[in-house]
């Protein structure tokens, strides 16, 4: 494989209302748009563009904040028409997720759609059957997997090397090579110390391997109302983690930025590369 010449950061916002999995989720204050603008803002302080993995619920909801998403240079890629674990699906049902989205982002002028997350990392070997369907929606490469062992969703056995499955190219999310989690999303990002993050984004930069980053709407969001937070099995360590150090997330951006990384969306590095 050909890196991009540069130290790719493929930093990536999740784009999703964890209210709309919830029973009741709308009493609660809807925030989307305005934790939304908050990354446009670090993108454009760093001249940066990057992927929003975007719901089809958020295109039907929020399509005015989708059309400035894109008017200001960044890519809307495919995660789920309603965010459901691909686990929880049959073959037949994800077509019909996924044409939903198609059918969503259409409606609003987006045709070009070519990335895919699969919800929680959740496209493992017993749903190696996604990878056909999302060809036949014109989608070239997914970022879908989670390689190590995890208590929700994961695949060890894919490795971590960027590989084609049929036509469709897989970029398993970076993983912390010591402890065997993601080493810069969600809440992993915000629990571990980033002296324990820098020395191995660090050492892969130097190869020549862009670091891969996933991150919420609500993992900026600071004063968010107290709830159980769905797809953890009703934990209270997992929900109180899903509220811990917020208020790191941007300056751990920062420190990652100090690193001369160049931010750029998915689209653009698979188009740089061989494979």
């Amino acid at each position: 494989m050909n890196s991009h010449p540069t130290s790719i950061f493929l930093f990536s916002v999740d784009l999703e209302d964890v209210r709309n999995l919830l029973p009741n989720g709308q009493q609660y204050k809807a925030k989307v748009p305005e934790l939304a603008q908050q990354y446009l803002n670090f993108l454009k302080k760093h001249d940066a563009h990057c992927t929003f993995f975007t719901v089809g619920d958020q295109l039907r909801a929020y399509p005015d904040l989708i059309k400035k998403i894109i008017d200001e240079g960044h890519e809307i890629a495919c995660h789920t028409d309603t965010h459901k674990p691909l686990t929880g699906m049959t073959p037949d049902n994800f077509r019909m997720d996924i044409e939903n989205f198609m059918q969503s982002a259409k409606k609003i002028n987006i045709n070009n759609i070519s990335g895919f997350r699969a919800p929680i990392f959740s496209l493992t070997q017993n749903c190696i059957w996604a990878y056909d369907i999302l060809k036949e929606f014109g989608i070239t490469y997914s970022s879908s997997v989670l390689p190590a062992k995890n208590p929700l969703y994961g695949w060890p056995r894919f490795g971590t090397a960027f590989k084609k499955v049929g036509d469709v190219l897989e970029l398993p999310i970076t993983i912390h090579p010591k402890l065997n989690i993601p080493l810069a999303g969600g809440v992993y990002f915000r629990i571990l110390p980033f002296l324990l993050l820098k020395p191995e984004i660090k050492k892969l930069l130097q190869q020549g391997i862009p670091l891969q980053n996933y991150i919420h709407p609500y993992d900026i969001d600071t004063t968010q109302e107290h709830f159980m937070h769905p797809g953890i099995n009703n934990s209270k360590l997992y929900n109180f983690l899903m509220y811990y150090n917020r208020q790191s997330v941007f300056k751990k951006l920062e420190k990652i930025m100090n690193m001369q990384v160049t931010i750029i969306p998915y689209r653009e590095y698979v188009a740089s590369i061989s494979v």
